[in-house]
């Protein structure tokens, strides 16, 4: 089994490692509320959209 000072160098010199090494920071976006329907925002100048259904059955013959 190791001595406690080894752990102990061991993981002081991985922090150091980690430490040295570069790190890029992206800048993220802050958090949105959700939007509810009852809210006006600009979006409701827009065009409406809606759902299409198309039926492709074939009719059944008389």
């Amino acid at each position: 089994m190791l001595d406690a000072f080894i752990i102990e160098e061991i993981r002081r010199r991985e922090q150091e490692r980690e430490n040295r090494r570069p790190r890029l920071d992206l800048p993220l976006p802050e958090p949105t509320r959700p939007k509810h329907q009852t809210d006006t925002n600009e979006d409701d100048d827009g065009p409406q959209r809606g759902v299409v259904i198309i039926d492709y059955s074939i009719p059944a013959s008389p």
